[in-house]
């Protein structure tokens, strides 16, 4: 499978599960901001030391034929897609994956290799029979530090314990400066209206620049581009916007549910614009993903059912199970550009046993946003805002 396909493939599986997660979250009020590529990578690796039904069931959710396919796809992200561009003038990107281990529980030599060579995980082996606090608060202070700050606690407080036996953990971070920052001093508070009717004052920024935009049947897309570094890569974020103020959920359920969405609804060229207004916001949001994934249909890795057997050289191997992924998330966006970070962990556990005249974009109500790489059309971060008031 080539690596375009097996991006559309996950782009797929992003808005599948992007839709899961935000059609729960409007009706609560709630913003939000995830990365489905985080929590992509975390059951890679889980299918990795997977056969049977569970590796079926991961690799069918997934989109891929077999783990060599899923293994090549991340072993190709990490080096062309989420390299750091920091040095040569673009995005400062940072993608990081950590196992830790139970020291009695000898790890297969294949699996060993998957980890370090494909997924260039930092390994270690740790005590969770008499120090399962210290090892969680040890990936905590990892996510913390790989996220520069941002993600805090992405494991809640007993989620590890003695019957822990392996911990899977993602981490990325996102940080990128506009190609065309908004003056700050033309930042002003207006109103934002909100799903149930009511409005908030927040600060819009604005800019008289012909900016990407393109108009479809019921929804505006607006493209903001970072500043490129030297090589090919070109990141932006694009803004979805519903003609309708309560037109969210509607557009939500279209983005997930119609294959390739996002290739055909980007805006291609520069247009002028009349009214051009977004607000700054600033949102965290944590969610146990396990929760949605079996909603979904993987089942099987959270059962206890036997399929996590080529993770350990032990017959305890045959009792493994996925406990729980936690996935935590940040983003700020403001003048100068965008900093965002994302962290997914899995817990394993022990069973006992448009063109034309000027166009307004005026983002006062509800929207869904996104940050992707244009040549691969690869999706860093998803999520939507509700409420630019409400504080990270």
């Amino acid at each position: 499978m080539d690596l375009r396909e097996s991006i559309a493939n996950q782009t797929n599986v992003s808005l599948e599960i992007s839709k899961h997660v935000m059609l729960k979250e409007a009706n609560k009020d709630s913003n939000l901001v995830f990365s489905p590529l985080s929590i992509h990578v975390v059951l890679s690796l889980i299918a990795s030391g997977s056969k049977g039904p569970t590796l079926d069931q991961l690799l069918s959710f997934l989109r891929s034929s077999c783990n060599g396919d899923l293994n090549s796809f991340s072993s190709e992200l990490v080096a062309l897609i989420l390299a750091d561009g920091s040095h040569s003038g673009g995005p400062l990107l940072k993608f990081v994956n950590g196992v830790w281990i139970e020291k009695s529980l000898p790890i297969k030599p294949y699996f060993k290799e998957i980890v370090d060579t494909v997924y260039k995980a930092v390994s270690d082996q740790v005590d969770f029979q008499t120090k399962a606090i210290e090892v969680a608060n040890e990936v905590n202070s990892w996510a913390e530090k790989e996220t520069g700050g941002l993600i805090k606690q992405v494991l809640p407080s007993g989620s590890v314990d003695s019957s822990t036996r392996l911990i899977f953990a993602n981490a990325l971070y996102f940080k990128g400066a506009w190609n065309a920052k908004f003056e700050v001093s033309q930042t002003k508070d207006q109103d934002f209206h909100l799903l149930n009717g009511t409005s908030v004052q927040v600060p819009f920024m604005t800019s008289k620049k012909k900016q990407f935009v393109s108009a479809f049947d019921g929804f505006k897309v607006l493209g903001l581009s970072y500043k490129q570094g030297e090589d090919k890569r070109r990141f932006s974020m694009y803004f979805y916007l519903p003609d309708a103020m309560d037109g969210l959920p509607a557009l939500v359920e279209k983005m997930g549910s119609e294959p390739e969405f996002l290739n055909r609804h980007l805006p291609h060229q520069e247009v002028e614009v009349g009214e051009f207004k977004i607000p700054k916001f600033k949102i965290s949001f944590g969610f146990e993903a396990s929760k949605d994934l079996k909603e979904l249909g993987v089942v099987l890795p959270f059962s206890g059912e036997g399929g996590l057997t080529e993770m350990v050289d032990s017959p305890e191997g045959q009792n493994l199970y996925v406990s729980s992924i936690f996935h935590k998330s940040f983003i700020e966006v403001n003048e100068e550009g965008t900093e965002a970070g994302a962290a997914s962990v899995g817990v394993i556990k022990l069973r006992a046993l448009l063109t034309g005249g000027p166009i307004d974009f005026v983002a006062d109500h509800p929207f869904v946003f996104l940050i992707r790489e244009d040549m691969t059309g690869m999706v860093l971060f998803v999520g939507h805002v509700v409420n630019p008031a409400q504080v990270a």
